[in-house]
């Protein structure tokens, strides 16, 4: 069998004692944030995508020799395990080549092979095989296919044992593994997708119209393509094959399987290939083909979504400053949630600025006495219908105060989501979904990370054809990408939102519970140890946990920093040896600069851990996203109807596929910069130009109010 670990170094370039250890570390229950970030004497400094590839083969190499030691215990119990076969499959690397190999003595149902056996005409199909060989002599196989007639057996006639005969030859040559992947390579090199659109479904009428008569080179087709063709074929729409040249591919069975000179026995062995091809290979191995692709696609498109998600949680916050959240409605009116430093709930209103005008000017004093109130410095509009009518009168009410909030747009996908979901119904038990909706649109301007974990990743929006791809590995990757952007910040205990806290490394649920129920009950934290006494949070969770999660204004300084607990002690001594107060971190930050890091190297911290405390203790405490920015939409511009080509203005990305970006220019449908568009250079992958929450300029190129589609342009844009 394998020898996993040293395979694994060898395929991702890494020393055995780095795979070993991260190994070791994984199995013992460690997270990968908490092992990149603080084990990296242990893995020579492997960072988390590389320990998530790691993890990845690993699982696959193991699965691969579970399914390995099933298939061998299969095969020998047939009593036909010899030991190149065994050889063969032990050194197998792709479960597809271990299924080929595995395929001629997997239980089959009953075929024309099994019925021909059943016959007795496996004798005939051996004589036939002992006739196909360069020197053997000219022998007419009819005489010999006579002796197999038989009414018992229902074997009438020559022929129909010949053709007996030819079926299970037909399914030898169709289960031969290395016949399956040299024809499974041919259609991958050189097959070509076509599709068409069904008939009942005219010119014009759908969104695969460009898959109406389409084609593209197996080899190279782009993900977004792929997925698409496989969502027209399952809403009915479409239907589409791989194209080959037949020819090239029966020529090469035949140089493979025809070895006689004679003629009657090569056309007998050539009837005997196109059947074994068109009948047996064909449409498995354009299946298996196809389901590669596929697989490939989903990769590729999820990549796309953890960039998407990924830019889209760390977007920059706004600060936790008193905020009002704007969720805008024409008939409903507009909700209105203030918040407080916290994101905590304080009051709701209900104003309808978009009705007569009597009710504009008492929804205007409304907003501007709770913006006096509670002293508002954030205001926070949801991206959704009536948003730039309710953005133009906000505009309007705030012309009228000598101190201005910031205004800003907000995405607020997925924010009903969460409304009506079990964590706000826990959260806000008394409230109404659409108040709900607002408080979770002011949060997410002043922390998006906090808020955005309480939705399904799904539903934030971050990807094209989401819902096309591989479900189960979809989950695992956004899931993923939500503990390692929560653990990258760093989470405020005495805040954190149960929801935030789960994503915390080594934090279940039960215990994310426990942390929330403990501080209601004794107030807020003073120390990381104190975590210790959280019910069922034990030493292990406290090592993998501790370093991630902050405490401002603490007993001890270290505590809202990124300086794990197990290294305080090194801290202490370098601020004894520097003669600088624990209370005063940064002092110790510029002079360690000057210092002998190696002096304070131990048995468990190493110059890298020396040196990332280094960068902590610079800026203690520190939010390590961006600055925050917002987008200034175009006034007079609120729907399609009002863009011109040409038009420049200014939009926010809010989504990024293989083919370009789109952008919110507040008129309620996103327009798109296709790849060829996004700069004055040559693009090969969008997510090198622009990520999910930045701002940018762009030029309209096109507007097509029918089919609600918008082009615009990055290039040369002032």
């Amino acid at each position: 069998m394998l020898n996993i670990p040293q395979l694994l170094a060898t395929e991702l370039n890494l020393k055995p004692y780095q795979v070993q250890n991260a190994l070791e570390l994984l199995a013992e229950g460690a997270t990968i944030p908490f092992i990149s970030r603080y084990r990296k004497e242990r893995t020579g400094e492997m960072n988390e995508v590389q320990l998530r590839e790691l993890a990845d083969r690993y699982s696959y190499l193991t699965e691969l020799e579970e399914r390995k030691s099933v298939i061998l215990n299969a095969i020998a119990e047939q009593g036909k395990l010899t030991e190149e076969l065994k050889t063969k499959i032990e050194v197998c690397l792709q479960k597809t080549e271990l299924e080929d190999l595995y395929l001629p003595y997997r239980p089959k149902r009953r075929t024309r092979a099994t019925i021909a056996r059943e016959k007795g005409l496996e004798p005939l199909a051996e004589f036939i095989k002992s006739l196909n060989t360069k020197n053997a002599a000219a022998v007419s196989l009819e005489p010999e296919a006579t002796k197999y007639i038989s009414q018992e057996k229902q074997v009438k006639t020559a022929q129909e044992a010949l053709k007996g005969a030819a079926d299970i030859l037909a399914e030898e040559v169709a289960e031969k593994a290395e016949l399956r992947a040299y024809l499974r390579e041919y259609l991958l090199e050189e097959g070509v997708f076509v599709s068409r659109i069904k008939d009942e479904h005219p010119e014009g009428t759908t969104k695969f119209e460009m898959y109406r008569n389409y084609q593209a080179k197996v080899n190279n087709i782009a993900p977004h393509n792929l997925l698409a063709l496989c969502r027209g074929e399952n809403e009915g729409i479409l239907s589409f094959d791989i194209s080959f040249d037949e020819d090239v591919v029966l020529s090469y069975l035949e140089s493979k399987e025809i070895h006689s000179k004679h003629r009657p026995l090569r056309s007998f062995y050539q009837e005997m290939l196109k059947d074994a091809f068109n009948r047996l290979m064909k449409s498995s191995l354009i299946g298996e083909v196809i389901s590669e692709k596929k697989l490939y696609a989903d990769i590729e498109s999820i990549k796309t979504f953890e960039a998407n998600l990924r830019e889209l949680l760390l977007s920059a916050p706004a600060g936790m400053k008193p905020t009002m959240a704007v969720d805008p409605g024409f008939r409903t009116g507009c909700k209105v949630a203030i918040l407080d430093q916290t994101g905590k709930f304080l009051e709701y209103q209900a104003v309808f600025p978009h009705q007569a005008l009597e009710q504009r000017a008492k929804s205007a004093q409304t907003l501007k006495n709770l913006i006096e109130k509670y002293k508002i410095e954030l205001i926070a509009i949801g991206n959704g219908t009536a948003s730039r009518e309710t953005d133009e009168f906000v505009a309007e009410v705030l012309q009228t105060l000598e101190r201005k909030p910031i205004k800003v747009i907000v995405n607020e996908s997925g924010a009903s989501i969460y409304s009506a979901s079990k964590v706000a119904a826990q959260e806000f038990p008394d409230l109404d979904v659409t108040v709900r909706g607002a408080i979770s649109i002011g949060r997410r301007l002043q922390d998006p990370l906090a808020e955005l974990v309480k939705i399904d990743p799904k539903s934030i929006g971050v990807g094209q054809y989401q819902h096309d791809v591989d479900q189960k590995l979809l989950k695992k990757k956004l899931d993923e990408t939500v503990e390692s952007c929560v653990n990258y910040v760093g989470v405020d205990l005495n805040t954190a939102s149960k929801e935030l806290l789960t994503f915390v490394s080594g934090i279940t649920p039960t215990v994310a519970n426990n942390i929330v129920t403990y501080r209601n009950q004794n107030g807020a934290f003073k120390n990381r140890r104190e975590l210790l006494k959280v019910p069922k949070l034990g030493p292990k969770a406290f090592e993998q946990a501790a370093g991630f999660l902050r405490i401002r204004g603490g007993s001890n300084p270290l505590d809202n920093t990124a300086v794990h607990p197990e290294s305080y002690s090194v801290v202490e001594a370098i601020a004894t040896d520097l003669n600088v107060p624990l209370q005063q971190v940064t002092q110790i930050a510029e002079k360690l600069k000057k210092a002998n890091l190696k002096k304070y190297v131990t048995d468990t911290v190493g110059e890298p851990t020396l040196r990332d405390i280094l960068k902590e203790l610079e800026k203690p405490g520190r939010d390590p996203r961006a600055e925050f920015k917002y987008a200034t939409f175009k006034e007079g511009i609120k729907e399609i109807s009002d863009l011109k080509v040409g038009m420049e203005l200014e939009g926010i990305v809010t989504n990024v596929a293989n083919f370009g970006a789109f952008v919110d220019i507040g008129v309620h449908q996103d327009g798109l910069v296709h790849i060829s568009q996004l700069a004055d250079r040559f693009v090969d992958d969008p997510k090198k130009v622009v990520k999910v929450g930045q701002v940018v300029k762009v030029r309209v190129l096109e507007v097509n109010e029918k089919l609600k589609r918008i082009g615009l342009s990055m290039k040369a844009v002032k």
